[in-house]
């Protein structure tokens, strides 16, 4: 139900409304171009500070068994930073940036000790299952929210609204409760894994937890297989951050209209929903691994075509066939990452899982930036993409996945 809950803001305020509504509204004054680029360098912020402090956090939360706190604390920082975004308007860039570098770092903060529970409710053998699952109810959830904030635009007079903006204004005010809502049941019904005892190690939390990081960081090395998926999804998972946070706000600057855009990311939510599943079942029978690799090599066909996007239906096709691959390579890298390290320090390694996701959250809105500002077009962004899923995939096939949970269960 977290997922269901917090893929309200994947969905709203990453993908689908705010970075039109920063676009057109926030960032007026400025050319297309130029807010393109301030909205990858926003996110490139935002993530930043977000990766520099997650294994250390994860560190501090396996020792101390707080990580259902440090959930919360993050998930209400996230919360309360998205439900501000409704005072943005006109020309306000850089409140609209300040804003979302705060809830994004909420966002992205709270899910390092979502993803470390997941080895504490489902066994070895159904984390693919229950990982799956998970993005699927994302998908419907933040589908279902989406579809609301999209008739609100369209129609804003039938909700009693005075026009578009207010509606995606409102609209970014919804995520924020739907979020704090439906966040409820995790903390009501997920127990909190035990504390490891801070052994040899200082009593104080920070101080243990940066002496567990190092120890962590050096011991990493001994679970070679996840060290090596580490730095395969850190280079495949650029591409699909790149693709997640900017395709919008992109189409928005060649011109596509507003609802084109909104329409085909919540196409991709809802074909995300059987998608996701299917990528399980696939799983169980060729194995997480080449499921992922069959996903990273849609992505390539899909960051060539984004080079020859100019109309719509060029868009709703490549959103389409991103629905396709999306949440199941997501929900596999979280699971097959899950089985590669060692249970009870599951929110320590999921720090270091989270320090990929978040840097390859950096370089891929950077490089979109600055090809934009240096060649007044985000074509060849897209295009650079291609390296990204290539040289993770070619990394990924070094991963033995058998031997990395023989690895991690001993």
């Amino acid at each position: 139900m977290y997922d269901w809950a917090n893929s309200a803001f994947a969905t709203t305020i990453m993908a689908a409304v705010l970075p039109v509504f920063y676009s057109s509204v926030a960032a007026v004054g400025l050319t297309k171009t130029q807010a393109t680029s301030y909205w990858g360098y926003t996110n490139t912020i935002g993530m930043l500070i977000i990766a520099l402090s997650a294994p250390l956090l994860g560190a501090i939360a396996d020792h101390s068994g707080t990580r259902k706190r440090f959930l919360g604390v993050f998930a209400l920082v996230g919360i309360v930073f998205t439900g501000l975004l409704v005072l943005i308007s006109t020309g306000d860039w850089l409140m609209a940036s300040i804003l979302y570098i705060f809830a994004r770092v909420g966002f992205a903060g709270a899910n390092i000790f979502y993803d470390s529970l997941l080895p504490h409710v489902a066994g070895r053998d159904k984390m693919d299952r229950v990982s799956t699952l998970g993005y699927a109810l994302g998908y419907l959830g933040g589908g279902l929210l989406l579809s609301i904030n999209l008739a609100m635009i369209l129609r804003p007079s039938f909700f009693h609204i005075p026009d578009p903006q207010w509606s995606s204004r409102f609209s970014f005010l919804s995520v924020a409760i739907w979020w704090g809502i439906f966040s409820v049941p995790i903390f009501k019904n997920v127990k909190e894994p035990e504390a490891i005892p801070f052994i040899g190690e200082s009593k104080k939390r920070l101080k243990a937890g940066f002496q567990r990081l190092w120890k962590t960081f050096r011991e990493i090395r001994r679970f070679k297989e996840a060290f090596k998926f580490l730095i395969a999804f850190w280079i495949y998972n650029d591409g699909i951050g790149t693709i997640i946070i900017m395709a919008v706000i992109f189409g928005t600057e060649i011109g596509i209209a507003h609802g084109h855009l909104i329409g085909a990311i919540l196409a991709v939510q809802f074909i995300g929903v059987p998608f996701s599943i299917l990528f399980g079942r696939l799983a169980k029978l060729i194995g997480a691994k080449i499921s992922i690799l069959i996903g990273l090599v849609l992505y390539t066909a899909i960051a060539i075509g984004g080079y020859f996007i100019y109309d719509p239906l060029h868009f709703w096709m490549l959103a389409i066939l991103v629905g396709f691959v999306q949440g199941g390579t997501q929900a596999l890298s979280r699971s097959l990452y899950g089985r590669l390290i060692p249970r009870d320090r599951s929110a320590e390694f999921f720090g270091f899982y989270d320090i990929s996701s978040k840097f390859s959250g950096i370089i891929g809105p950077m490089l979109f930036g600055i090809v934009g500002q240096i060649t007044g077009s985000s074509r060849l962004g897209i295009i650079a993409l291609v390296i990204f899923f290539i040289g993770g995939g070619v990394v990924l096939t070094f991963v033995n996945e058998e031997k990395g949970v023989m690895m991690a269960g001993n």
